[in-house]
């Protein structure tokens, strides 16, 4: 597949971007404590705990004393909220046992904050490579306690995942981003279940270019994905508007169906798509918009 020119990706608001504070510069810490309201952020499982991974230094691996994953609880527009974030400088953002434990946990224990009578939401800021290499089972099962204990919390609040660096978020993370309430995406932000590398490995040159950074972003980029309707939000890289972007979106509630709960949704978009003739990434958009009824799922 080969990359195609949009000239609405061209597009670019000087003025806010030059006065903006980058939320992608941002380490994890610093995007975690950003976004409560002032005052309110407390880190838990800070790295004074030393909860690191105790598989990496066999394998000549430094570990962290945070293992990479961010906890913090505080407030969120006066709503009590935990914001977990994952540190994309260190291992590529993987999870491991350990890492996943802490993301796991944090949403069970603000599942059961809202079972006492304290509803409390959570944001979920995801830059990560999926899985860690290192760690392989221990990491797949994570994963699938991070997805467990997501569900589980997004029934009684909205989990609200962010996806705002150039990392993105893919492998097994990539479906706890598609079980959130709600999904924020940068324009420079990509989402995809596996990175184009693996896929140019595993298929071929001619399946998947993962040098063509256009092509790239034209699949997995966070315009292409909201305009897809797989992420609901595409906010400026600013910690201002990040931030305001979160509050809407949990102002919005639990829906009555979740969009991964929506699969006649999903099916009629696949049914769309003729594998032996695929549509260029530019011409999705308007396809899915063609193949879904305007007023949700009718199936």
């Amino acid at each position: 597949m080969t990359s195609a020119a949009n000239p609405e990706d061209t597009h670019t608001d000087w003025t806010a971007l030059l006065a903006r504070t980058s939320f992608i510069e941002l380490g994890a810490r610093a995007r975690a404590t950003a976004l409560p309201d002032n005052g309110t952020a407390r880190e838990l499982c800070g790295p004074f705990d030393r909860i690191e991974s105790p598989w990496l230094e066999p394998q000549g691996i430094v570990p962290e004393s945070d293992d990479g994953v961010v906890v913090v609880k505080g407030e969120l527009d006066r709503r009590p909220a935990v914001v977990i974030a994952i540190e994309q400088a260190f291992q590529g953002g993987g999870i491991g046992e350990v890492s996943g434990a802490k993301i796991a946990a944090a949403l069970s224990l603000a599942a059961s904050d809202n079972r006492n009578g304290t509803p409390t939401v959570a944001v979920l800021l995801l830059e990560t490579g999926g899985v860690r290499l290192q760690e392989a089972n221990l990491g797949l099962a994570t994963i699938a306690e991070v997805c467990s204990a997501l569900l589980e919390l997004r029934a009684l609040q909205p989990v609200i995942g962010v996806i705002a660096g150039t990392l993105g978020c893919f492998g097994g993370m990539s479906i706890a981003a598609g079980l959130c309430t709600r999904l924020i995406m940068t324009r420079e932000s990509r989402l995809g279940l596996d990175g184009p590398e693996v896929i140019e490995s595993e298929a071929g040159l001619a399946e998947f270019d993962a040098s063509d950074h256009t092509l790239i972003w034209s699949i997995d980029g966070g315009t292409q994905r909201t305009k897809t309707a797989l992420a609901d939000v595409l906010v400026l890289d600013d910690v201002t508007a990040v931030r305001s972007a979160v509050i809407d979106a949990v102002g919005h509630g639990v829906p009555d169906k979740h969009r991964s709960q929506r699969i006649g949704e999903l099916r009629a978009r696949l049914e769309a798509v003729d594998p032996a003739n695929p549509p260029q990434p530019t011409d999705l958009a308007a396809l899915w918009a063609k193949a879904v009824p305007p007023k949700g799922d009718r199936r």
